[in-house]
């Protein structure tokens, strides 16, 4: 006979359990694709440190990888990492791409996959390894290579799902800094920037099954670097496109364009993800400058509220902000970025004016860049001297709160031959935020650092 006696005494105890584990859980979360849960480069995690240590963050772990510049994926346990190793000897650079799944915790080997991938159209300078942050949808992992190789592995077994070889299957020509659009998923659907002939330069595929669902714009001209955005805005969802002539707003369900604002971009340098803010979307460029919309509240549209108008590269040629790598950040009517050789900028948002510049936060070079996520009224930043930055960014300027090394930039892009102006290493790959720690990758290792305040205490 059940004693009814220890019931209450046995909900009690699973009660517990499951506050204890909630509290544990509340205030971290996943890093599950590029710049965050939402694509947004906010980072919602509380309990973590107000200031560095003064001997540095503490390292949990540190595993070997080959190189790469796609930042990590953290989500389930799991971190999942992309590099690249050249076959030796080979003369046509050719090598195998992989992706690397670790404990998160732990830092142990979980699996591997690898598949073959030629660099040969890369431009060699930069023929590192994978450029696009791997997107983990719960049990699956989707991966576009820079050859143009699109996976979607289990993400507990590592066993490949399905595959389709963009080059081959959609006549995709591998542009000369390697593939670089990250996938994303929408519902059902894995929507993928292609540069696919002769229709889609960008399709969706059933994420199950890697049957096309459609595809969208005639590829007329160079689909350029910038991972794709969703946003609900104007009563209507909207898939955000930026490529080389144009940002374009299509119906992510089906395809179809809601708007389109022409912005033709040199080189096919369109890179930057578009960075949506409450009525705002802007996207900056390196020759271009900046270009900034006001989205339609009541249908989906757009209208251009101003645009740079120098076409130069130098601080003193250029007006408004002239990104390269760098993403900017939109806080209330005020855009924040890194210019063309490394300025730190404040532009009014409402009419692109600039308050300020600043040298103080990271190299002044050209390409320079850094990296922008939100946690609460304060910015993580990463350089690409591998330093970590806690900074705030107001109307008034740059406030420096600390920085800490994270990770020794190893990436060198033979200096002047590429234009930089100094033969600096550099680190360009963008950390992932996740569960009160940081994972950082360079061209030698993937490592876990702690921001989690109770490790410090």
């Amino acid at each position: 006979m059940t004693d009814r006696r220890f019931r209450p005494r046995m909900t009690l105890a699973v009660t517990c359990a499951f506050v204890c584990l909630a509290t544990a859980i509340v205030g971290a979360e996943d890093w599950p694709q590029w710049r965050g849960v939402d694509r947004d480069a906010v980072w919602r995690d509380t309990g973590l440190v107000e200031r560095f240590p003064d001997d540095g963050l503490a390292v949990k772990w540190r595993v070997p990888v080959r190189g790469g510049f796609a930042g990590p994926a953290v989500a389930g346990g799991r971190v999942f990492v992309l590099d690249y190793a050249e076959t030796p000897g080979s003369r046509t650079m050719d090598g195998n791409e992989r992706l690397v799944v670790l404990d998160e915790e732990t830092g142990a080997l979980l699996w591997t996959q690898e598949w073959p991938a030629t660099y040969r159209n890369i431009h060699f300078k930069f023929a590192t390894g994978p450029r696009a942050t791997p997107t983990v949808d719960g049990d699956r992992v989707y991966i576009l290579g820079a050859a143009g190789m699109l996976s979607c592995f289990d993400t507990a077994t590592g066993d490949l799902v399905w595959r389709i070889d963009t080059p081959a299957e959609y006549g995709v020509t591998v542009p000369v800094y390697g593939i670089s659009q990250s996938p994303l998923v929408e519902g059902d659907l894995l929507i993928v920037v292609l540069g696919g002939e002769p229709d889609a330069k960008i399709a969706a595929f059933d994420k199950a099954t890697g049957e096309e669902v459609w595809r969208a714009l005639e590829n007329t001209s160079e689909t350029g670097y910038a991972s794709p955005i969703v946003i609900d805005a104007g009563g209507a969802r909207q898939l955000i496109v930026w490529h080389a002539t144009a940002i374009t707003s299509l119906d992510p369900a089906t395809g179809e364009v809601w708007w389109e604002q022409p912005f033709a971009i040199g080189g096919g340098l369109s890179i930057t993800t578009p960075v949506r803010s409450g009525r705002y979307l802007v996207v900056s460029q390196f020759f271009n400058g900046a270009m900034m919309l006001a989205l339609n509240s009541d249908r989906p549209a757009a209208r251009v509220l101003w645009r740079g108008r120098n076409r130069g590269e130098l601080p003193e040629q250029t007006d408004t902000l002239h990104a390269i790598l760098s993403t900017p950040i939109v806080v209330g009517d005020h855009l924040y970025g890194v210019g063309s050789y490394g300025e730190l900028r404040g532009i009014d948002a409402t009419t692109g004016e600039r308050l300020w510049q600043s040298d103080r936060m990271n190299a002044q070079d050209r390409w320079a860049t850094a990296y922008f996520v939100r946690n609460g009224d304060r910015w993580f930043v990463t350089n690409d001297s591998g330093d970590l930055i806690v900074a705030r960014f107001t109307p008034e300027g740059y406030r420096e709160i600390d920085r800490t090394r994270l990770l020794d930039p190893t990436t060198r892009t033979q200096g002047g031959a590429t234009g930089r102006w100094g033969d600096r290493a550099v680190l360009w790959a963008h950390p992932a935020f996740a569960n009160r720690h940081v994972v950082a990758r360079n061209d030698a290792e993937v490592v876990r650092l702690s921001l989690d305040a109770a490790d410090y205490d």
